[in-house]
């Protein structure tokens, strides 16, 4: 009786015996590849045969890479974490401030360090390349700009508040419409400019003002009048004018679908006036801040961000 040897690259060895006067070899105990293998054809000369030999390739799991990749993603979910905890710490620190009129220069330090701490972790360094994201309306919640602190500062007009100031984008077009909501006891209305934008770098777009729109005042139908209003300083009591309010009634109602159903007015802003430009420094789905002339700061939320309801 002949033997054969066979070895794989695992140095099992098996022993086949062949009997002369029979035809049937009998199996290896056992033979599992791993991924693949490779077939030899079967040589029979003089009573020896050769089989197939069959090759084993086993890749070796590099437990350094493993690890590494692992210890990327618990930093990375870190600094997502770290990332909204300075974001809701961010606006909890705008609360009170009326965006930025009324905060006190320790407010005003704590607020610029948080802005700080998270532009350094802007998840959209190149806001301009990810127009989607700029895409729709923005809610001004804190500024330092203080051509606005006039518009801002309350008891100029008696009764009259700013209700809202915010910032529309259409990527779509390259138009940028900002937009300030007044809010009074007849009603509001809004004051807004119309502008384009260009693209200047990854972070920086050039505005052109082109026009400005006094809107279509929305009257309501009954008037309510506070117990007092506030005039430069001074508190005055309005208690003596509500009777006169009862014969008006019908009139504010006919005259506010009246007025409501016109057409905004239209008007050009002055030339030298008419450029700006404005760089973002951190943007996500929910806040955006960016910086203008001069060195002002403006921190936008999105419109329908949770984060407007704190």
């Amino acid at each position: 009786m002949a033997t054969v040897q066979l070895s794989t690259q695992f140095r099992c060895q098996t022993r086949v015996s062949i009997s002369p006067n029979s035809k049937s070899i009998s199996k290896p105990p056992f033979l599992v590849p791993v991924t693949s293998i490779i077939h030899r054809p079967m040589i029979s000369t003089g009573g020896i045969a050769v089989f197939p030999r069959r090759v084993f390739k086993v890749r070796a799991t590099d437990t350094g890479e493993i690890g590494s990749a692992l210890l990327a993603a618990e930093e990375a979910i870190e600094d997502v974490e770290e990332t909204e905890r300075l974001k809701r710490s961010l606006v909890d620190s705008l609360y009170g401030t009326d965006r930025g009129l009324s905060a006190s220069s320790e407010t005003r330090a704590e607020i610029g360090d948080l802005i700080t701490q998270l532009e350094s972790k802007n998840p959209t360094p190149a806001p301009t390349e990810a127009l989607f994201l700029l895409n729709g309306k923005w809610i001004l919640a804190y500024t330092s700009f203080v051509n606005l602190f006039p518009l801002l500062s309350r008891g100029i007009v008696p009764l009259i508040k700013v209700d809202e100031i915010s910032q529309t984008i259409d990527s779509d077009n390259f138009t940028v419409q900002n937009s300030v909501r007044f809010a009074g006891p007849l009603g509001t209305n809004s004051i807004s400019t119309n502008a384009k934008f260009e693209i200047r770098s990854p972070k920086r777009v050039q505005i052109k003002f082109e026009q400005g729109v006094i809107g279509t005042p929305q009257l309501t139908d009954s008037i309510e009048i506070p117990e007092y209003v506030e005039v430069l300083g001074q508190k005055i009591d309005l208690n003596p004018i509500r009777g006169l309010l009862t014969s008006v009634q019908d009139t504010a109602s006919s005259v506010a679908r009246t007025i409501s159903s016109q057409p905004p007015l239209k008007f050009s802003l002055p030339a030298d006036n008419a450029q700006s430009w404005l760089l973002t420094t951190y943007l996500d789905k929910d806040i955006r801040i960016s910086r203008g002339d001069g060195g002002s700061v403006f921190v936008l939320i999105k419109e329908g961000s949770p984060l407007l309801n704190p």
